[in-house]
Formats: structure tokens, C-alpha cells, sequence
């Protein structure tokens, strides 16, 4: 093993925090911010370009495209208890929706570190200043510091 590789923190896919995350002693709580997105439903199989790597994206997943131009994928399984339709689009359907307020753990990063999603493949690098965020469902994702302050409230 190389003891210069970063960190990796793996998603877990089961429901609740991960210890590394919980246990860590700069752990914050945050809620999501209500913001609008762009949604388009992937039809087929593809990869995602975000800021922290390639991401496997399964037919029906949801392609998510932030206010600032930021891409990032959310299982079809997930995507209801994160966003919601914005009229006239319907659930379900490519266009906009809304960020739901859901409660997060997060840790701003000192060094550079990786993530491995709950697809098993996809692996996101962070670098020092980014978040290393747990949703709380088995899944972690990286946020870069300045994304973070305008997605999210810290509530403790």
C-alpha cells in the first residue's frame, strides 16, 4: 500500500452515518438548502463528468445540474426523498425541481482524500478545504467549499 495515497472513505449503501464521518471531532450537522436545479433522467447507461471525478450513472438515474453549472448524479431510488417537481414539470419527468431541506454530516478536509460511491465503482477525489458530506443513506459525495456554502446551512 502506498503511504502516500489519500484516505479513502467508502459508501456504504445501508441506511444511516458512517462512523468515519460520525465519530470524526469536526463533524458538522447542515440542511440543505431549497434551491432550484435542472434534472434531465438518464435513458441508458453513462458517466457523468463532476469537479471530483467520473461518475456511473444506471438508466433512469437522475442527472442533477446545479446554479452554478455543477453536475452530479442521484439514483432514481433516492431521487424523491431529495427533490421535489417544480410546476408544470411532474415527477418523474426531465426539467426543474427543488432541493428538499434533508439533514446532512459533513467534515471540511484538511488534505486531499478520495471517495468510493455506493455503486462500487465510482470513485470522486477531494481536495484540502472541500466537504467529505454523508446524506445519511449509506452515501458520501465531496462538495468544494464554496458550493457548500451557498447548498447548505450548518445547524451545529
Amino acid at each position: 500500500m502506498n503511504p502516500q495515497a489519500p484516505p479513502l472513505f467508502r459508501s456504504t449503501g445501508q441506511p444511516g452515518y458512517s462512523s468515519a464521518v460520525s465519530s470524526h471531532p469536526q463533524k458538522v450537522f447542515a440542511l440543505k438548502r431549497i434551491r432550484e436545479v435542472q434534472v434531465v433522467f438518464t435513458p441508458t447507461a453513462c458517466t457523468v463528468k463532476t469537479r471530483e471525478g467520473l461518475v456511473h450513472a444506471r438508466p433512469d438515474d437522475a442527472i442533477v445540474t446545479g446554479t452554478a453549472g455543477d453536475r452530479w448524479r442521484v439514483s432514481r431510488a433516492r431521487f424523491a426523498e431529495k427533490y421535489r417537481p417544480v410546476p408544470p414539470t411532474a415527477a418523474g419527468q426531465d426539467g426543474l425541481y427543488v432541493s428538499l431541506p434533508n439533514r446532512i454530516m459533513a467534515v471540511r478536509m484538511s488534505d486531499a482524500f478520495e471517495v468510493l460511491l455506493a455503486d462500487g465503482v465510482s470513485q470522486l477525489s477531494g481536495q484540502p478545504g472541500d466537504w467529505l458530506v454523508d446524506y445519511g443513506d449509506g452515501s458520501l459525495g465531496i462538495v468544494a467549499d464554496a458550493i457548500f456554502a451557498t447548498t447548505y446551512e450548518i445547524v451545529t
